[in-house]
């Protein structure tokens, strides 16, 4: 009897653990997700304009005819047309740059067209520093903003003073267009370099840009600020639609003229009635907090106009 018993509840513990495993398997089963088919969307490309026959760029006509010009330019377009959060900021900020520069080129002789290489450059980052060391909105290595006539310190640097760079770099195409006397050199020796571009032309006996085999850089430069160009004088043909009430507004300022040093910014700010973000956001080229000047060197501090930070907004 109590063998019985105890054979009929072995079966029965037996029983009860394999009713376990199979529930728990059918459990893990039901559990695990089935895999579902990829959804592959079929979509057609769509190329976001004609490339034009030709492109005036500072007074020059290009020819957009041979297959290597034209796929060069290709190239540019659809690069800075699909990239279109980058291509729309750049219409945002240009009413406020291009404010800025526009005047400076027109003193200076220099095509007003050369505000677009500024944006190759720079894509309007006035505080952007490369790899290689070139700073500001023209992107000038520190040598050749010594050269044309700016300060270069630890506590100065007129690379990222808007007015001054724009200077300095008109200085540098004006030098080289007496080099070349062709506009297009120019705009692709400020990549090069003035003998980087001469080398080339002496090399290959061409004095066209258009013909020259070059670096990868150097080859796309000059296509990328024709694309930018054309994008920006004409930015609904490429598909953007940037309203003037969208584009980042003028910034007002007055300057101050400060001849001594200072030992703080940031209790400097408070007394013009502004604080020391504000101050280095119109003075980048203030690098310290701090300016010893020993030599009493004057310079010109932006402070904005009061109301200029505020934002109107419009129904």
């Amino acid at each position: 009897m109590h063998k019985n018993r105890s054979a009929l509840t072995s079966l029965a513990i037996i029983f009860s653990l394999i009713a376990v495993c199979v529930i728990s398997c059918g459990l893990f089963i039901n559990s695990t997700p089935v895999p579902q088919p990829v959804e592959v969307v079929s979509r057609q490309y769509t190329s976001p304009v004609d490339i034009p026959a030709s492109i005036v760029f500072a007074g020059e006509t290009i020819a957009i005819s041979n297959f290597d010009v034209r796929e060069s330019l290709d190239r540019e377009l659809l690069v800075n047309s699909y990239f279109q959060s980058q291509t729309i900021m750049y219409l945002k900020k240009s009413r406020r740059y291009f404010n800025l520069i526009e005047p400076i080129l027109k003193k200076n002789n220099i095509p007003d067209d050369f505000k677009y290489l500024s944006l190759a450059e720079s894509g309007f980052q006035e505080k952007i520093t490369s790899p290689a060391g070139a700073a500001g909105l023209w992107q000038l290595m520190k040598k050749a903003a010594i050269e044309n006539g700016l300060e270069v310190s630890s506590e100065v640097d007129e690379r990222y003073n808007m007015e001054k760079s724009t200077e300095a770099a008109c200085k540098y195409l004006n030098n080289a267009y007496r080099q070349y006397g062709n506009w297009i050199s120019v705009a692709a020796s400020y990549n090069a370099g003035i003998s980087g571009i001469k080398r080339q032309t002496e090399l290959q006996d061409s004095k066209n840009y258009f013909d020259l085999l070059l670096n990868d850089e150097t080859a796309r430069y000059v296509y990328r600020i024709l694309a930018l160009k054309l994008i920006l004088e004409n930015p609904e043909k490429y598909g953007f639609k940037v309203t003037e009430e969208e584009k980042y507004p003028i910034l007002t300022c007055k300057e101050i003229v400060l001849t001594g040093s200072v030992t703080n910014f940031a209790i400097y700010a408070h007394n013009q009635g502004i604080n020391y973000k504000i101050l280095k956001y119109f003075n980048p080229w203030l690098r310290q907090s701090y300016l010893k000047n020993p030599s009493r060197k004057s310079y010109l501090i932006k402070i904005p106009e009061p109301g200029t930070r505020a934002f109107e907004f419009k129904n």
